[in-house]
């Protein structure tokens, strides 16, 4: 497995890189689902996301609207 470096920007404004294993790269949504487990446990455990199936990206959107995260970048770690 390779790890990868999310870099966002939390809901205070301070940028922050959490870093993750995956297979492959993970594109931004799901970037936001690591994040979001990672952050707010509680909400991921509960999906209380209504966006699904009605809106691209659901977790990238309710993670910016509901949460004020926003994912800047995803790089690779050596």
């Amino acid at each position: 497995m390779s790890k990868w470096a999310v870099t966002f920007v939390d809901d205070h404004g301070v940028q922050d890189t959490e870093h993750f294993e995956c297979a492959s790269q993970p594109d931004l949504e799901q970037a936001a689902r690591l994040i979001r487990a990672k952050l707010l446990p509680v909400p991921a455990a509960l999906d209380l996301n209504d966006l699904e199936g009605r809106a691209p990206d659901p977790t990238v959107k309710s993670l910016k609207d509901q949460n004020s995260i926003e994912i800047l970048s995803i790089t690779p770690l050596p």
